[in-house]
């Protein structure tokens, strides 16, 4: 897998044991960020600050988003209306 540090730094291709030994010397997490890529990239880095920043990623877009609220009403014909208001 390739290996990137808490800097952005590459740090080239290597294997998961020492990938995550290095994370674990520096007292982080390894967090694989694109698993379906060829190596898959794994990044060296806070996972508690990593959702964080997803979180507020989220939040800001649903807060940019349009709302749109449509009201619908039944629509009778006029012949049924005026049948409908005379039985009432």
């Amino acid at each position: 897998m390739a290996v990137i540090d808490e800097a952005g730094n590459p740090l080239g291709v290597m294997d998961t044991g020492r990938a995550l030994a290095l994370a674990q010397d520096k007292g982080l997490d390894l967090v694989e960020v694109a698993p379906m890529a060829k190596p898959p990239v794994c990044k060296i880095l806070n996972y508690g600050a990593f959702q964080f920043q997803l979180e507020k990623k989220e939040r800001k877009a649903k807060a940019h988003q349009k709302k749109v609220e449509l009201k619908v009403k039944p629509k009778l014909p006029s012949k049924q209306s005026k049948h409908n208001s005379k039985q009432a």
